[in-house]
């Protein structure tokens, strides 16, 4: 039953966002290297920008910062003067910044074709985020002991994906760095992933410290508590 109610708030919270985060829009130029997103899986405005890196079919290194936690919020106070979320940083321009809706003018203005989504904008987007957030009672929110991987981790997901939901907020309270694969409806990353893991499912978990790959949400938080939970 526990399981069925943590499948269930993670479905209502993708709705309550009117699916956000589900499908690829009109693409820009590509990065040639991967951007860098310091964020918490339960705070509303990361919520934005991560539906953003979807639409936009983007990879990224997620740098989870939970509250509580030190192990990159720490790096973001000295990046940038203060421990606020979600704080991008571009390695292909040098552009490093805070605030989700200067982040996603920016994400869209080069990497997209238009302005970002009206639903990613405004107080409308914040106050569902928020009541999302609310629906997952505080998972993905503070930090878990744990030990940190040689190397970061690669999960392939979407933004709205219900089961990829539960296991971001486990990388995210484990403090465990991740590189996120996009792999939304329409994505061009599709064909790719499905030649690496056999098949069109997510999440899916690639562990490069322990040559583990695995599909099913509850068999991925459970090996990362098992290998990496103190």
């Amino acid at each position: 039953m526990v399981r069925v109610l943590d499948v269930g708030s993670s479905v209502l919270a993708t709705l309550t966002r009117a699916a956000q985060g589900l499908s690829v829009g009109p693409l820009g130029p590509r990065p040639e290297q991967p951007l860098v997103l310091f964020e918490f899986e339960s705070c509303p405005f990361c919520r934005k920008v991560r539906e953003g890196l979807t639409a936009l079919d983007l990879e990224a290194y997620v740098r989870p910062c939970p509250k509580g936690g030190h192990r990159y919020r720490d790096g973001v106070v000295e990046r940038g003067g203060k421990a606020q979320f979600p704080y991008l940083v571009d390695p292909n321009t040098g552009a490093e910044m805070y605030e989700s809706e200067a982040i996603l003018d920016y994400l869209f203005g080069r990497y997209g074709k238009g302005p970002p989504p009206f639903l990613l904008r405004g107080a409308l987007a914040a106050a569902t985020g928020s009541v999302a957030s609310g629906l997952r009672m505080g998972k993905g929110t503070r930090v878990e002991p744990s030990k940190p991987p040689a190397q970061p981790l690669e999960l392939w997901s979407f933004e709205a994906s219900p089961f990829s939901r539960i296991v971001r907020e486990k990388l995210c309270t484990l403090e465990l760095p991740y590189r996120l694969h996009n792999v939304g409806r329409e994505s061009p990353s599709r064909e790719a992933f499905v030649a690496r893991s056999g098949k069109m499912q997510v999440p899916y978990l690639e562990d490069p410290n322990t040559q583990c790959a695995m599909f099913e949400s509850a068999d991925i938080v459970a090996y990362l508590d098992s290998t990496y939970g103190a």
